[in-house]
């Protein structure tokens, strides 16, 4: 596996040139890693998922989420949003657009550099989206950043990768169940 994957899993580099709304929230920032996935599900159905984020991460629950199952159905309410509120426990919704976009921003940079992310939604068909997500980061000089702007995108690509084939698989469950 080359380097290049652990920045750009499953997008293209039309997708990676995109403007995403985190860009403008992280001035400086001199690092980013995407990701992308094809879901067979409407935009609505997609964001709903996305908005589940506020509950759990849906990657490796046993890593993060202290071994507690991700809803495996929509949680009434969780829709709602508002900034500032948290997502995932270590983000707070920076900004969104329904049925586009998630931005989410690093509560307390500390083991991680400031960082930023965000999901958004983009229509290919009216039965299918590419949710795709963008993290940005500002790593600094010092050692522990070089360390982690060396290990985050492995990381993340592994966490985010489950996730996100998480949340495709609930959002096409859903859209098959909708009829």
């Amino acid at each position: 596996m080359g380097a290049s994957l652990a920045y750009t899993w499953g997008t293209t580099p039309e997708e990676r040139a995109r403007a995403f709304p985190c860009d403008a929230l992280l001035p400086g920032a001199n690092a980013a890693c995407w990701r992308g996935v094809t879901i067979a599900a409407t935009p609505p159905v997609v964001f709903r998922w996305l908005c589940q984020l506020r509950a759990a991460p849906y990657s490796y629950d046993w890593i993060d989420n202290l071994g507690r199952r991700s809803p495996q159905t929509l949680t009434p309410g969780l829709d709602s949003l508002a900034a500032g509120q948290s997502v995932m426990t270590i983000f707070d919704l920076a900004s969104f657009e329904r049925d586009v976009h998630l931005t989410l921003r690093l509560r307390r940079p500390g083991l991680f550099p400031p960082l930023a992310v965000s999901y958004v939604v983009v229509p290919s068909s009216p039965s299918e989206v590419r949710l795709l997500a963008k993290l940005v980061l500002r790593v600094g000089s010092g050692l522990r950043d070089r360390i982690a702007a060396r290990l985050l995108p492995w990381g993340d690509l592994v966490m985010m990768r489950r996730q996100l084939l998480n949340l495709k698989r609930l959002a096409e469950a859903e859209s098959r169940a909708e009829g």
